[in-house]
């Protein structure tokens, strides 16, 4: 019996021991872990996304847009350059930051592309007329409509000619006294063949002896009848025109550039065209002409180039669209540098660019630059910007703005504010303005965010407990009415307020 009480006891003391140690250590261990904890929360500061200047020891609300608070990177403090500045990768996702880095694409080539649009007109080099090889009375036309394709050497009309009936009568005559008199022969025979008559037709007429009355007309050209002067029936003379004849196998790419394109564009200047009807095809030439009169209602120059058109494809009156290689305004630069558009920030007077000068780190650093000529899409750039500098393309204006709200140079403030580049805002609790430290300083009302009005210098108010205005010392201290975040109407000069507890009112 006294072994089981023995026994019970030393059970019950080994588990209170066991108890109490467990305890014992794990309270030490929680204390360490809390110690850890705040140790690390105290170093931790707090910022907005959108607002890199908010600095804050806890998390919350940013005070200026709402947005729930982020952790500060640790290397966020450096120091940087009055015209460089730090965003966070939150930022910069939310802000659409896109750049581009100078020397790839078109800037590589020195080159830039104009976009032109025109049309396809006639070849005026190609174009000849279908005379009468002599005169007489259209018997019998062959080529009646506009548009038909006429070559060389096919039949084109009979004509009666009383002047070839006379002219074959002498041959005849001559060819008798061919022997006696060979230069009259000569002549004679000369002179049919000079009305464009074959050397078949007159060896015919020789042969025969016979007198021809409608005389078939070959064509002497090739190409499209793109005019008829003439019908069946109608009398013509020596050298009249019959058709007006336009050869395709080259036509013209006329084009309308702006008064302020046309110093890009030169002689020799290459030149791909595509047209509607085959957009898959391009066609490479050069320009060849450029009008030298101004269209003044149009503020254009005319400028074309020759294409090769052997399948007759491209006809006149077509679309057609170009890209053009533009030239720089400077050709003693080497490689001259060219950028989007949409990287520059144009205030009238000053050009700017915000550059990234380290591609590791979210730092954008303000450029002026000096612009070129207008190159189409791109700008060429004469002073500010290097070969391989990365420049921001898209959100430039959302960078623009956190630099202004970080007091850096910006686009409308060529000068970094210092004052304001070092705004911290540290609140306890509740909203705090620009400028603001609790940690048991004194606050000026007119910094804080809720701007109370301004009381009379000398009347005071007491409040025990509740809730209190910013600026008011609690445990029955006195305060100054004028720090106190309800706006109390004005009261006699000596009239004091005291609160027991909850909102306090005026004149309480």
């Amino acid at each position: 019996m006294k072994n089981t009480k023995l026994i019970i006891t030393a059970i019950v003391f080994l588990a209170i021991g066991v108890l109490a140690g467990k305890l014992l250590f794990t309270g030490k261990t929680t204390e360490r872990i809390e110690k850890h904890t705040e140790a690390e929360h105290k170093d931790e500061h707090w910022t907005c996304s959108m607002h890199p200047q908010i600095d804050m020891p806890e998390p919350g609300q940013c005070p200026i847009c709402g947005m729930d608070l982020i952790p500060k990177e640790k290397d966020s403090e450096e120091k940087l350059d009055p015209n460089r500045f730090k965003m966070s990768k939150t930022a910069i996702a939310l802000a659409n930051i896109e750049t581009f880095t100078i020397g790839n694409s078109v800037s590589s080539t020195n080159k830039s592309k104009m976009k032109l649009s025109g049309k396809i007109v006639q070849n005026d080099n190609n174009t000849a007329l279908q005379t009468a090889h002599f005169g007489g009375r259209i018997e019998k036309l062959y080529f009646k409509a506009e548009g038909d394709y006429i070559k060389k050497g096919a039949l084109v009309a009979l004509i009666y000619s009383p002047e070839l009936v006379t002219a074959q009568n002498e041959l005849i005559q001559a060819l008798e006294v061919k022997g006696s008199q060979p230069e009259l022969y000569n002549s004679v025979r000369k002179k049919l063949l000079n009305w464009k008559l074959s050397e078949n037709q007159v060896n015919e007429i020789e042969r025969t002896k016979g007198i021809i009355t409608n005389f078939k007309m070959y064509a002497s050209v090739s190409g499209i009848i793109t005019k008829k002067y003439v019908e069946e029936g109608d009398h013509v003379s020596e050298g009249s025109k019959m058709f007006e004849v336009l050869r395709l196998n080259t036509v013209w790419a006329e084009f309308d550039v702006f008064e302020r394109d046309i110093a890009f564009i030169k002689k020799g200047t290459s030149v791909s065209i595509t047209s509607n009807a085959y957009p898959n095809k391009k066609l490479n030439s050069k320009i060849n002409f450029i009008d030298p009169l101004l269209d003044s209602k149009t503020r254009t120059v005319k400028v074309r180039a020759t294409v090769r058109n052997p399948n007759y494809t491209l006809k006149p009156g077509m679309i057609v669209y170009a890209d053009i290689d533009l030239v720089s305004s400077d050709k003693s630069k080497g490689n001259i540098v060219i950028i989007p558009k949409t990287a520059v920030m144009w205030t009238g007077k000053r050009s700017i660019v915000y550059v990234k000068p380290d591609k590791e780190k979210s730092i954008f650093e303000l450029r002026e630059v000096e612009l070129g000529k207008d190159m189409g899409e791109n700008y060429e750039i004469l002073s500010g910007l290097t070969q391989g500098e990365e420049v921001v393309t898209n959100g430039t204006f959302t960078l623009d703005a956190a630099a202004q709200l970080q007091g850096k140079a910006s686009m409308m403030n060529p000068t970094a504010d210092v004052g304001q580049s070092g705004i911290e805002m540290k609140c306890a609790a509740g909203k705090c303005g620009d400028g603001m430290k609790k940690e048991g300083k004194k606050m000026k009302p007119k910094e804080h965010a809720d701007n109370p009005k301004k009381m009379n210098k000398d009347k005071e108010m007491k409040c025990g407990a509740g809730k209190c205005g910013d600026g008011m010392k609690k445990e029955g201290k006195k305060m100054k009415p004028k720090e106190h975040t309800d706006k109390p109407k004005k009261i006699n000069k000596d009239t004091e307020m005291k609160c027991g507890a909850g909102k306090c009112g005026d004149g309480m």
